[in-house]
């Protein structure tokens, strides 16, 4: 192999790492795609990411990564935001579009890193022409998600499960966010554990780091003496916000919140538009306040900029995470670099970096009741919730993205020798 700077192509098809976060298909995937090709061009890999156009005023091409690392955007079917059950239909034309774009410019490529099971198929017909190998992450598995849905719409057809088996068979390796993602593609998938290999998400320290509560609360607009429970994350079933919301419910009925005042935040979403264009979930969980009488305890604030993320979370008490899946949860990894407890459900990678009673607390899923005492006993113990803050920030820096970005060079430099995958982080 020369010693030139490795070349990669980067695919993200249905969710660009510009994005602002909060939106229906915005959320840790855009970081981790936008994060990993910041860090990777530090280290001197070049990185083109392919993601699909969604709005034909943005130029097709941006250098907003840095390093001489690109976005392109690839028109495949109108150019504005699509229901993911339509956007498999597009993905043909998303991969001419990458191969027109790769001849016209001369490009090549050393591999093909794909997000999500779109984007490994869309890989799939990139590699019959490129005959480079396809690393591939799923981010989320729909036979996990399937096994906890709980209605209809939160499931997605027999057309995905079979895409992300394909995706599998022609990958050369499966990066998992956590070893538990490991079990769950043996287990469900019956993938090959020799192509299998563990690097975790991982934060930027000089972005996400603990800044003083009443300088944080200045920059958001938060009165000094207010005490803010948040949530951030996208608006949608599977988060669970509903949980939090007749937890919020429980303690004040206990009287837990007139003694000590503290309202919840939700970032995510679109609260504000009209009845007729809000999203579901969103007009679901605005009726459950209102039912429950807490209509002046939770604020939903909607989208909110990456940038201004840091102060939202110094500004908090605790950070929550009610999902019923989540492959890694890269919200309470930022959170714990800003110093902050995260209180999440003990489900999927949640579980596994959230240390119990040491960073956080984990509570069981979907349970209302069990989340209303622990954020009481947090709330009510300024100690506690100083020293699971300070747990985190500490635990948090081994998951700085030069470290990630390093492993994951590593694992580049081995796949395009033709070696064998190196165990797991």
């Amino acid at each position: 192999m020369s010693q030139s700077p490795l070349r990669i192509a980067m695919i993200s098809y249905h969710t660009c790492p510009l994005a602002t976060l909060g939106g229906k298909n915005t959320g840790g995937m855009n970081v981790y795609v936008r994060e990993l090709t910041h860090y990777l061009g530090r280290a001197g890999v070049h990185v083109d990411v392919f993601t699909r156009s969604e709005n034909e005023h943005v130029p097709h091409v941006l250098h907003d990564l840095g390093y001489g690392n690109r976005v392109v955007h690839i028109p495949a079917g109108p150019e504005h935001p699509l229901p993911k059950e339509e956007l498999a239909s597009h993905i043909p034309q998303f991969a001419e579009g990458i191969l027109t774009f790769t001849r016209e410019k001369n490009l090549q490529y050393d591999l093909v890193h794909s997000h999500y099971w779109m984007s490994g198929i869309a890989s799939i017909d990139l590699q019959k022409e490129w005959r480079v190998p396809i690393i591939s992450m799923f981010h989320t598995l729909q036979k996990l998600k399937n096994q906890i849905a709980r209605s209809a719409e939160e499931r997605e057809g027999q057309y995905r499960i079979d895409g992300e088996e394909r995706v599998i068979q022609h990958s050369a390796c499966i990066v998992t966010a956590t070893p538990a993602e490991e079990k769950q593609l043996t287990a469900l998938y019956h993938a090959d554990p020799q192509k299998l290999c563990s690097i975790p998400p991982g934060v930027d320290t000089s972005h996400f780091y603990p800044i003083p509560a009443d300088e944080a609360k200045a920059v958001v607009g938060i009165p000094e003496k207010d005490r803010m429970l948040l949530f951030v994350g996208r608006i949608e079933p599977l988060k669970g916000v509903d949980t939090l919301v007749r937890a919020i419910a429980h303690m004040r009925k206990l009287g837990v919140l007139g003694k000590c005042p503290h309202y919840l935040a939700i970032i995510g979403g679109e609260p504000d538009v009209s009845p007729e264009n809000m999203d579901a979930e969103m007009k679901r969980l605005q009726e459950l306040c209102q039912t429950l009488g807490i209509g002046d305890l939770v604020l939903f604030l909607g989208k909110r900029d990456q940038n201004l993320l840091p102060y939202y979370y110094s500004a908090s008490e605790v950070v929550i995470m009610p999902s019923h899946y989540e492959s890694f949860g890269m919200v309470a990894l930022e959170a714990m670099a800003c110093g902050k407890p995260v209180v999440a459900s003990q489900v999927g990678g949640l579980a596994y970096l959230v240390q119990n009673n040491v960073t956080g607390i984990l509570i069981p899923d979907g349970d209302p009741i069990a989340l209303g005492e622990t954020l009481t006993r947090l709330i009510r113990n300024d100690h506690l919730r100083e020293q699971l803050g300070n747990q985190a920030n500490q635990y948090a820096q081994a998951y700085s993205w030069e470290i990630i970005a390093e492993k994951m060079k590593k694992l580049y430099d081995e796949i395009c020798l033709g070696q064998p995958v190196s165990g797991i982080e």
